[in-house]
């Protein structure tokens, strides 16, 4: 019987980006808004971004030939697909015995009025929409012209099927964002909203990241069994920074 599953899946999230940072230095500062003035695709990886993407490269570098991606699923974010262009040259991965995919479906969870802006700017100028957020739970929660986490799953549902339709028996890297690797998770391991809320609780999903899954067979079935989960080991082994700043909105 032919497996559905690939026999290796990463999924990792993009460097540090110039979005992160801005974040960042708005919530020390006790500001409303993120100072960034590009479009949420438009964002590129800071400095720290690329080398912590290099880094990661150069781990799957240390991988047998046969062992590496040969498929590289990639948001069309700009910071995911400088990730993924730091990992392809550092990681050894050619073009020409693999397959580099730029995928809409794995863009950044979209935060609509509440883009650019802290939790304390939601809370200042949109207080209805501060309040419905605490009401509902992320999970729920929709901000206007914007995604809830269900939305998000819903589309990286058709993602699932795509890999399992085209990529069976291969190893697969896909390059996204923090709430896209949460999100396949839940699909993946046929979580509840409580499941995934817990696990994203306790740490954010730091940049570079590695979540890893292998292909298991247990009788007649095939399943992806997770391996790692937030792994930075690859970042750790060259001395590159973790850093876990959420992305620019209101995950």
């Amino acid at each position: 019987m032919k497996d559905r599953w690939p026999a290796r899946l990463w999924i990792v999230r993009h460097g540090e980006s110039a979005g992160n940072v801005a974040r960042d230095k708005a919530h020390a500062a006790g500001l409303a808004d993120i100072d960034i003035q590009a479009r949420d695709v438009d964002v590129p990886l800071s400095g720290l971004g690329q080398r912590q993407s290099a880094a990661l490269g150069r781990w799957f570098a240390t991988m047998p030939g046969e062992c590496r991606p040969d498929v590289v699923l990639i948001s069309p974010y700009l910071r995911a697909r400088q990730t993924a262009d730091a990992v392809r040259i550092a990681g050894g991965l050619d073009p020409a015995f693999g397959k580099f995919v730029v995928d809409e479906r794995l863009r950044e969870k979209e935060f609509g009025l509440l883009d650019r802006l802290t939790k304390l700017g939601i809370e200042q100028r949109h207080p209805a929409q501060a309040e419905a957020r605490q009401l509902l739970g992320k999970f729920y929660f929709r901000p206007p012209s914007g995604e809830s986490w269900c939305d998000v799953i819903l589309r990286l549902r058709s993602v699932v099927d795509s890999i399992t339709l085209h990529y069976s028996g291969r190893r697969v890297l896909i390059v996204a964002h923090q709430v896209v690797v949460l999100c396949m998770r839940y699909l993946l391991e046929e979580m509840d909203e409580e499941q995934i809320l817990r696990i994203d609780a306790e740490a954010d999903v730091a940049n570079c990241a590695v979540t890893e899954y292998g292909l298991e067979r247990i009788g007649e079935q095939s399943l992806l069994r997770l391996h790692r989960y937030n792994y930075v080991h690859p970042l750790e082994r060259e001395g590159a920074p973790v850093t876990e700043e959420p992305d620019k909105g209101t995950a």
